[in-house]
């Protein structure tokens, strides 16, 4: 079992940064692939970015890819997302992920924990 807490969001204008964090439960936190995915009204979840492991590989949504850096510290149970030069577009609820597999994935429905979600708003 694995809980995940979100942390980190708020408001900030266009072309500011944010940056998210994740705190992970479990001693088993190393062996998850981790991810950050997020959410408009009327909209499906979508992947944001990933990362292995290990940190061996990441993987980013192409509107956020020079953008946003997924991170990791295991020894922490703590996920990272950087995000940098945020667009409105950006604004959502964003949600701390983790599959029990080492690998990438980007489907919501694949995921085995999910974090209570943190609101990011961006103005123009």
């Amino acid at each position: 079992q694995v809980q995940l807490v979100e942390s980190g969001g708020g408001s900030v204008e266009a072309g500011g940064s944010l940056r998210l964090s994740c705190a992970a439960s479990g001693r088993t936190f190393s062996t998850y692939a981790m991810a950050w995915f997020r959410q408009t009204p009327g909209k499906e979840r979508e992947l944001v970015a990933g990362i292995t492991s290990r940190s061996l590989s990441t993987w980013y949504e192409d509107s956020v890819k020079g953008r946003f850096t997924i991170s990791r510290n295991n020894a922490k149970n703590m996920v990272y997302l950087q995000m940098n030069s945020l667009k409105p577009e950006d604004s959502a609820v964003y949600y701390c992920a983790a599959r029990a597999f080492s690998g990438a994935w980007t489907q919501p429905a694949d995921t085995n924990y999910w974090g209570q979600g943190t609101q990011v708003t961006i103005s123009s």
